[in-house]
Parts: structure tokens; sequence; C-alpha cells
């Protein structure tokens, strides 16, 4: 998703100095530090695991063993068939351990031997029928450098001259041959010890070490339902929403939220899930953190200048939605202004990061300013009542591209961009979220989300007349008012951050709209998957937007394993590109069109599995980077593998993660999705969302000032791009399509 811009641009700010051998002490450090963090997270997790005991390789599964094959061997059933016997016999003597005691000590040793041998069994078999299925090529961690890199050439391949193609093939010649190898080491090291070789790095330097803005280049938005508003009542909606999401932080805590299943059989890491509230990014001048608090009993709301703490238990209980929607009236009805410098306060999280560092620093470390602060960055997360109105409307021409930028960007002020996600409810009843992207990806909050408008809108519910259900409490405290204490030069800073985000948000060309044509009931008719029918139709588009073709992202996750976020699928391919050639190629007959776009859907789908079963290439290379610049060992290739611009950034929305309500039946509740910035200032930004099978939302971005890029009219070549692949196929569209 937006990670593509942070890929490309990410500064590389460790430069050890000296001699080799202080240079590798660097990098061992660094490796040391890793497995800290790693086995950090593996301490937390055990513990959890203890609780809810769905892992298959959790110690309280452990425990399970354990306990089952001491109460068999004591009630004189010996499930080891005469191995705990041998095992004790084994063991040497010592005073310390009397006969009860070196029998003890062998059922342990017995039952931890079962138990591994189970979980080891149970991966086989998981890996066996992910091979079955035709998603798994070959185990983890076992694609050769050699075919990392082959594969990284034919990615380019397309894009390249017969003389820059030959000059590359050198240097990646001469990577393999002399400099990856020793890189390499450090990973395999790395890889013994930690969850994830990948992910703890990618987190710091792809994302907290960015000194940008997080507006636009790097959070992302989700949408309301596209054309049903369950409440009208700003504050009603507000409350149902908010309730909703507690509802979910709660399963969570408690285990009850079941991982997401890869072809209904593979569990896949909810890590990310973990941080999903009660986190906030804290700035710091070379690199950020995240702040992770275990729980947090208030929410931080913005309306017209104004900031608010909101408790959300009463008595030991959360609040009910008629609670909520009280407190969020007497908010909406407070006439108080804006304190000095309080309305545009929120800009510094918009701007760069150095400045709202120092600011931070300097003005918010003690007092009332500091006790205010603590409130938001320690809030379960942020809500904006907005004073604006935004949703679909029929017929209304860029009420979508309004609706999206305001939930990308807002007005600079009105959204923290450092909180885990911002919940924006408008004035009309709309709603909409902004998440901030180095603690999780789209998918996590996607699932937050699907959970959430289901709730709403079929759990929970409202009255007639708009109102949250219930009788509200009005015995309950008002909301606490945040005390600020800005001096000249603080708020100088906030307008300095407030000009460099405005100035970013303006140059935003949003386009958002509805492909009614098909969708992928009629897709699957051309005997491709969805995904790769849409990536074609944007090769095709895009060939058509500029006349040439470029390198193209689209994110995969990587959630198969612990810790697992995304890997790169690179789209554009040598397939791909004979496809597109071919569209525009009166010579070719309508069977070749077919079947050079199968070849090119086939290789789309091969891709995506790899990316998906740890055989892509991006994030490994990404990591020998890393190595290489803590070695101090300058590498050529990999300069020019991470200085590529991914001029064509894509991305698909999941869509029902949950099924909390039916589809068929409720046709209308389909969700707009979600998008993100622009990702090269000459390039485009393609979010996408398959809703239901009648319907593809789709979210573009780029930059007013690229003479380039027009986002509506890259808009309607994807639009006639999807007809003319459809086409070949012979799928009508729709009756009354657009």
């Amino acid at each position: 998703m937006a990670e593509a811009h942070q890929a490309v641009a990410f500064q590389f700010s460790v430069t050890p100095e000296g001699l080799d051998f202080h240079l590798s002490r660097e990098a061992v450090r660094q490796l040391y530090l890793a497995v800290v963090s790693s086995w950090k997270k593996r301490l937390v997790r055990a513990k959890n695991s203890f609780l809810t005991g769905v892992y298959p390789a959790s110690p309280s599964s452990w425990m399970v063993v354990v306990v089952a094959t001491a109460g068999s061997f004591y009630c004189q059933v010996d499930p080891s068939l005469g191995l705990i016997a041998r095992i004790r016999h084994c063991l040497p003597e010592s005073p310390l351990l009397g006969a009860e005691g070196r029998t003890a000590v062998s059922v342990g040793v017995f039952s931890t031997g079962v138990w591994l041998s189970a979980v080891l069994i149970f991966r086989q078999l998981l890996k066996l029928l992910l091979s079955y299925h035709g998603w798994m090529f070959e185990p983890h961690g076992k694609m050769s450098r050699s075919t990392r890199i082959w594969v990284y050439l034919e990615s380019v391949r397309p894009l390249m001259d017969d003389e820059k193609y030959g000059r590359m093939e050198a240097l990646a010649k001469e990577f393999k041959e002399k400099t990856a190898p020793r890189l390499q080491k450090y990973l395999v090291l790395k890889s013994w010890w930690t969850t994830n070789y990948v992910s703890d790095w990618w987190e710091e330097y792809i994302y907290l070490r960015g000194r940008s803005p997080l507006m636009v280049n790097s959070n992302y938005y989700a949408m309301d339902f596209l054309y049903v508003t369950p409440s009208h009542i700003q504050a009603a909606r507000a409350g149902n929403a908010v309730h909703s999401m507690l509802l979910y932080r709660r399963k969570l805590d408690r285990g009850e939220i079941p991982p997401m299943m890869a072809l209904g059989i593979v569990p896949m890491c909810s890590y990310q899930s973990e941080r999903m509230f009660n986190t906030t990014r804290i700035p710091g001048k070379e690199t950020d953190t995240l702040l992770h608090l275990v729980d947090s009993k208030h929410l931080a709301v913005y309306h017209r200048g104004r900031f608010y703490k909101v408790w959300l238990y009463y008595g030991g209980q959360v609040l009910p939605p008629r609670d909520l929607q009280l407190q969020f009236q007497r908010i909406l009805d407070d006439p108080s202004p804006p304190q000095p410098g309080e309305q545009h306060l929120a800009a510094l999280t918009a701007g760069d990061r150095v400045p709202w560092a120092e600011a931070r620093a300097r003005f918010f470390s003690q007092g009332k300013n500091k006790v205010a602060l603590d409130a938001i960055e320690r809030a379960a997360f942020f809500l904006t009542l907005d004073e604006e109105e935004h949703g679909y409307s029929e017929g209304k021409e860029g009420c979508m591209d309004a609706y999206a930028k305001s939930l990308l960007h807002g007005q600079c002020y009105d959204r923290w961009f450092d909180k885990s996600f911002t919940l924006v409810v408008y004035k009309n009843g709309k709603l909409g979220a902004n998440a901030e992207h180095s603690w999780a990806d789209a998918p996590i909050v996607g699932h937050l989300w699907e959970f959430m408008l289901a709730t709403d809108k079929f759990h929970l519910g409202y009255t007639e007349d708009g109102n949250c259900k219930g009788e509200p409490n009005t015995a309950l405290a008002p909301p606490q008012r945040l005390q600020w204490d800005l001096p000249e030069e603080c708020r100088a800073a906030i307008e300095g951050s407030l000009r460099v985000a405005r100035a970013l948000a303006q140059d935003v060309d949003f386009s958002c709209f509805q492909f009614s044509a098909f969708g992928k009931g009629l897709i699957k008719r051309c005997r491709t998957s969805p995904d790769a029918f849409i990536q074609l139709s944007l090769q095709l588009a895009h060939f058509r937007d500029k006349g040439r073709f470029c390198l193209t992202y689209e994110a995969s996750m990587t959630r198969l394993f612990r810790e697992g976020r995304t890997e790169t699928v690179r789209s554009c391919t040598a397939e791909s590109v004979a496809f597109v050639r071919s569209m525009g190629d009166p010579r070719r007959s309508r069977s070749e069109r077919q079947k050079l776009f199968q070849l090119a859907a086939t290789k789309h789908q091969q891709l995506y599995r790899l990316a998906m079963t740890g055989a892509g290439i991006d994030r490994h290379l990404f990591c020998l980077y890393i190595v290489s610049r803590y070695l101090g060992v300058r590498s050529p290739f990999l300069d020019q593998v991470l200085s590529e611009p991914w001029r064509l950034s894509t991305s698909q929305t999941p869509q029902q993660q949950l099924k909390m309500f039916d589809m068929a039946q409720h046709p209308d509740h389909v969700s707009t999705g979600g998008g993100f910035g622009p990702v090269a200032d000459d390039g485009y930004g393609v979010s996408y969302i398959i809703a239901g099978e009648n319907l593809i939302n789709f979210h573009i971005s780029s930059k007013f000032s690229s003479p380039e890029t027009d986002s509506k009219r890259f808009g309607g070549h994807i639009r006639q791009a999807m007809l003319d692949i459809a086409q070949l196929f012979d799928v009508p569209p729709a009756k009354g399509a657009q």
C-alpha cells in the first residue's frame, strides 16, 4: 500500500565509521538488538497463549499434553509404551531427585517430545496441503540468492533496453559472486534467532526512521458503506461506532477473535492486531518510537478546534452507545472557543517529523501541556467530530473525490496522524478512518472496520428517529476539556508545520469512482482471478495513459508467517507487456490476445503466490541492503534496486474478512473500501475493492504538480481497459452500467 513511497524514499541514517572489524561489530550489535526485541515479543505471546491456547505450538497446548500424560501414567496407563521407564533409567543419579522426581522428569521429557513431534507433523501437513493447492512452491527460506536475483532481472527486463539491461545483469552477477555471500551470512544468523528476519527492520527503516510527513506519504483511509447511512445524527453514529470498536478491543484482549484462514485451513498471524488500540507514534529527531499501552480507558476527541478527554467506562463497565452519544452531543453543543494556538495544534503531527520532535521536547514536556498531550497519546484512539458533510450522492460529480481527500488529510489540523487510527464522523452521519501505517497494514484495520460497520448496523441499531437505543445516564460527568498553554514560539512551529502540510494536501489529485459494468462474478468467466484481471487492466490503462510501461508495485500480505507484513508483487512482467502490446496491434487476432492474456494472468497469480509464501525478492534484497550499510559495503546492484521508483503502486482492499452479514441479502451494504496518497511524484497510487459480485470501487491518487499524471484521466483509461478485456471473453456489461 502506502509503504511503496517509504520503500523508495527512505534515508538510511546508520553510518558506522572505522575499520572493518568495527563495522562488523556494529552489524552484529544490530542482530543482537533484533534478537532481544524478538524474544521480548515471544515472552509476551507466551504469557497470552496460556490464556487462549488456540495455537498448536503454544505453551498452553504443551501443558495440556504434559498433564494428560502424567494423569494417564499415574492411573497405571502407560501411553509411552515403556519409553518413560527407559528415560528414567537413562537419567543420571542425583541426591536432589528422588524416585518421584525422576518419574516426573521422565514424564516431562516424554511429553515434550510428543508435543514437539505433533507440532512438526502439523506444520508439515500444512505445507503438504499448501503444495496440493498450488500455493507453496518451495519451503520458506530455501529460495537461493541466484534464483532471487534471476527473478529480479526478469522483472525489470521489460523496462530496459538491451544496453541498460546488460549493465544491470553485470552488476547482478558481480553482486551474486562477491558481495551477496558475505551479507547473507548475517541474515542466516538473524533468521535462526528471530521470529521474522524482515519485519522488525521493515518497521524501523521504512516507517519509523522516515522524516517526511506521515500525512499523504504514509497514512491510508477507510470509508463508510457506499449507499447506506444507518443514522444521520452525528453523535448517535459516533456512539454506536465507538462502542462497536470497544467491543472489538475486548474480544481482542480476551482472544476471542479467531485468526483469518488462508484456504480455510491455514491461520494467518494476527500480531499486528495487538497494537491496534492504545498505540501512538512518538516523534524523535532521528527515529520515531511506538508507544503501546496494555489498556486505555479514555478517548481523545477533536471538534471545532477544541480537544476533549472522554472516559469510556462507568462503574467498571464500557459505556453503552446511548451514553456515548450523550457525551459526544455535549461536545457538539459546547459553545466555548479554542484556546490560543489550540485549533491548529494537530498540524504538528501532519508536518515534518523533526520540527514536531523538537517542539514536543521543548513545549510539551511539563505542565498542563504534558498532561493534555498525554491524554491524547495515551487514548484508546482518536475521534474527530467533523463539521463537514461527505459521502456518495448520486449525480453529484466529485463527491467521492472530496470524501477521499477529507479522510486522507482533512484540514491538515483536525486529525491526530500519530495515533494508530483516527475515527472521523461527519455532520451528516457518514464516517471514515485515517490510519497510521507503521504499526500495521490495511487488512488489520479492514478487519476492525468490517466488524464495526456490521455491529453498528445489524447488532446495535438505532431508534426510528436515528438515536442510539436505550436511555442515557444524565449523571455522567461531562467530557473533560484539555487545557493548553502554547507560547508564541510554539504557535509559530504549529503554523510552520501547517504550511508544509497544506502544500502537500493541495497537491493531491484524487479520483474515486465505482465501476459497475461487472464484478468478480463475470470476471471468473474469463477463467482468471479477479485480482489478475484488474492488474492487467491497470497495465493496459497505464500504457494508454503514458505510452510506456513502469515498475509496478502490488502489496501482498505475508501473514502466513509469524509477524509477517507485506511483500511486493512486481505486476509488470514480460507476459503482461506482450498482452498489452497485442491490444494495440491490429494484426493480432482475438484468440491470440486471449492466449496472451491467460499467460499474463497465470504469471501474475504465480508471482502473488510466491510473495505470499515467503519466496518474494524485494524484502530479502531490502534486508541485504541493511546489512551492507551496517558493514560499510557499497553495492551498486543494491543501490540500483532500492532507488527504482514505483510509478504505479497498487493494492487491493480486503472484503468480507468477517461474515457478519450476508452480502447477497444486503447488496446495498457494500463497502467503499479505502485508499492512499500518491507514491511517486510523477506516478499513480491505485487502491481497489471488489465489492460483491457486481461492483468494483477504485481510488486513484496522483499529484497536480506533475504534468504527466491526471487521476480522472487515468480512471477513464481503467474503465475502458476493463471493458476491452471483458469483450475478449464475451462478458457483457450490466444494463445501465457505468
